[in-house]
């Protein structure tokens, strides 16, 4: 018995610092970057916006308590941020791709890159300039792929294989959702409280309904950015399109918020009240999941770590005007018809009160309570239900700040 539990130790021991080693090469350099990158603010802000990005503890927890190694993926996602933003997006192609091939998941972020670079290629015009970036991201991106893929090409039944537990579109829309404590915080799970589609509904039917309500909540904000590209509005759509696929997308983990964290993160410095709102909603969604890893103090202690740098570096609960929020040319088309419209900052302070109660209550009923025995999932459930509603208003809010931004981020913070 003390060889097994030396051997578990040992084993724990070695996973963690196979994470930090993957942190130190990829995802560290490539946030202190990023926020080096970021134009008029100081330097005393850009450390602070790398601290807080660092200390988010939704993937401290996941990654060194559950040893997923989602800083691999989200590292190279980061890297590709940097380099189409910075222009230089052969470089940053490459790192996406690199991305994708780690973790299929990453493909939560394909559109608004493919939209932002194939919006630069129509801005340079497709009979010139355009045209030649067209072709050399094509071959890139293919050359990538190929090269990754090239040691499953040997055999058909290989690669089939591989592409089935890629895409396993045969558990059904349920599959993970079901099972014991891993509730997703996502429209259809929240939805299954009320209806049980995977009963009434053949599976066909659920992958057309998923792939129609991802495809058009996601729509708006890619045309524009196709239209109109610019690297605040990219930030800002990897956000929608990853909570778009997080919310009605087919068989969503749990684990699978962090692909839309990463982005709030990059938004950090832009919206530090919503985007600190939603990242402390993004580690409460994964409280089952904590939970059943026995990462409850942990999740304590990194939460309010978290949530202090954010509050004193950014100076939050200051943040909250119809400007800080970025919700002014919004507000100022509804008020062309309502005048009487000037109370929406103090709607949104409200939301985040009764949010953070909320989540504190429900935390603590789960933590100290046991569910009625004919339900036992009672309490997963309402994190889960809870967490949805949220996601959901951050997703209004999201393409809200997309669709009314006409100046295209000119005036804003953006990457040099």
């Amino acid at each position: 018995m003390k060889l097994r539990d030396t051997g578990k130790k040992l084993l724990l021991i070695y996973q963690s610092n196979n994470v930090l080693i993957a942190d130190l090469l990829i995802y560290i350099p490539a946030v202190v970057l990023y926020c080096c990158c970021l134009k008029e603010i100081s330097t005393k802000k850009k450390i602070a916006n790398a601290l807080c990005i660092l200390l988010y503890p939704g993937l401290i927890l996941i990654d060194y308590g559950h040893f997923q190694y989602n800083s691999v993926s989200l590292g190279f996602a980061l890297w590709g941020v940097l380099g189409v933003s910075c222009d230089w997006d052969l470089l940053g192609s490459l790192a996406f791709c690199l991305a994708i091939n780690y973790k299929q998941m990453e493909l939560y972020h394909s559109l608004p890159f493919f939209c932002f670079l194939l919006g630069k290629c129509f801005k340079k015009g497709l009979k010139g300039k355009g045209f030649v970036l067209l072709i050399k991201l094509a071959c890139t991106v293919v050359a990538c792929f190929i090269l990754c893929w090239l040691p499953f090409f040997t055999e058909r039944e290989q690669l089939l294989q591989v592409l089935r537990r890629l895409f396993p579109v045969d558990r059904g829309l349920f599959e993970w959702i079901y099972r014991k404590m891993d509730k997703v915080a996502n429209i259809w799970c929240s939805f299954s409280i009320f209806l049980k589609i995977k009963d009434i509904l053949p599976r066909h039917i659920q992958i057309v309904i998923s792939f129609c309500f991802t495809f058009l909540s996601l729509l708006p904000a890619c045309i524009k950015l196709t239209l109109q590209p610019s690297p605040k509005g990219f930030r800002f759509t990897l956000v929608s399109c990853a909570l778009s696929f997080f919310l009605f997308s087919f068989q969503v983990h749990e684990k699978s918020i962090l692909l839309v964290s990463l982005p709030v993160c990059l938004v950090l410095s832009e919206i530090p009240f919503m985007s600190t709102w939603f990242l402390l909603v993004s580690t409460f969604s994964m409280l089952p999941l904590l939970l059943k890893d026995e990462l409850l103090m942990p999740s304590v202690v990194t939460t309010m770590a978290f949530f202090i740098a954010c509050a004193v570096s950014f100076s939050i609960f200051e943040k909250t005007s119809e400007e800080e929020l970025q919700l002014k040319s919004f507000s100022i088309s509804v008020r062309k018809y309502l005048p009487c419209f000037t109370f929406l900052p103090r709607i949104i302070q409200y939301l985040f009160l009764i949010s953070v109660i909320s989540m504190v209550l429900l935390t603590l009923i789960t933590v100290t309570l046991e569910p009625p025995q004919k339900l036992p999932d009672l309490f997963s459930v309402l994190v889960c239900f809870v967490s949805c509603l949220n996601f959901l208003f951050f997703l209004v809010y999201f393409n809200i700040i997309i669709m009314w931004d006409s100046k295209n981020g000119r005036n804003q913070k953006k990457i040099n």
